[in-house]
């Protein structure tokens, strides 16, 4: 069957995007899926979000959604405004296992975030909960990020080199603090640039030599930083939803493989709704 293509409507003024169609957008639901940490909640349906060194503004009401901000450009892109998503569930509808997922999470999209934020955010993310993980990028953002006057930019890969061990202790890093060191070091040496070129599973066996970054890691980074959706994170959540719809392995290796064989080039899409599903509801 040939989908009808239907695009998300927005318009774009200066230092503002309106988004008249919140068919396919929920700016709560987009932040709070767990593949974003950098942002901070002002109200219901309003919040401050950084990327790298910029920020926006994102307020939504019943009828539309306005992202204030002075890079118009980079947060279109960053939200995914033109992916079609209709297209995305249309084709995800005829598995049973996802249908009431899909209807739950309507208004997530996969944002397209700083790679080397990531690869940074998500090593933090290994074993442990938002909150911490939010409170630890803060603590990098203020103590090693350039000052932008209303808010502290993500350091950068040369600004985040120059801190020790001790620092990323006090970040609350725990553990993770070593291994931090070391991963900042490996990724001076590295082509960002080689490493998008790469097809997703050449550049997921790359990501998991580096310090600090196992298999969920590495598909986060993937999904994330990368825009590869032909990956499926498996964590704990994951785990339980395999159970319940899937299958009976306790391998997560195997549960990823035919998970991303079910979904094939959506299974990231595909674990964002069910992950945000089986989070909030139980």
């Amino acid at each position: 069957m040939c989908l009808k293509k239907k695009i998300m409507k927005y318009e774009t003024k200066k230092d503002e995007i309106i988004i008249t169609d919140l068919s396919e957008f929920d700016i709560t639901q987009i932040l709070e899926c767990g593949q974003i940490f950098s942002y901070e909640k002002v109200d219901d349906n309003h919040f401050f979000v950084y990327s790298a060194d910029k920020v926006c503004e994102v307020v939504q009401n019943e009828e539309t959604a306005h992202i204030f901000t002075k890079n118009v450009d980079y947060f279109a892109n960053f939200f995914d405004l033109d992916e079609n998503y209709a297209n995305f569930k249309e084709k995800l509808q005829k598995y049973d296992e996802i249908k009431d997922a899909l209807k739950y999470g309507y208004g997530i999209r996969i944002l397209r975030q700083d790679i080397f934020e990531m690869f940074v955010s998500f090593v933090i993310s290994a074993n442990n909960n938002i909150p911490r993980i939010k409170n630890s990028i803060k603590y990098l953002r203020e103590h090693a990020g350039k000052d932008m006057g209303s808010f502290h930019a993500f350091p950068t890969l040369t600004e985040l080199s120059q801190k020790d061990v001790e620092f990323f202790v006090k970040a609350g890093l725990g553990y993770r603090a070593t291994q931090m060191v070391k991963l900042l070091k490996q990724l001076k040496d590295v082509d960002f640039d080689e490493l998008k070129k790469m097809d997703t599973e050449s550049l997921r066996k790359e990501l998991v030599s580096l310090s600090g970054i196992g298999p969920k890691v590495a598909d986060c980074i993937l999904l994330f930083g990368f825009s590869r959706k032909d990956v499926f994170p498996v964590d704990t959540w994951i785990v339980k939803i395999f159970h319940d719809k899937f299958g009976d392995t306790d391998n997560r290796n195997q549960m990823r493989e035919e998970l991303i064989k079910k979904f094939g080039d959506l299974s990231g899409v595909a674990q964002q709704y069910l992950f945000y599903h089986k989070r909030e509801e139980g």
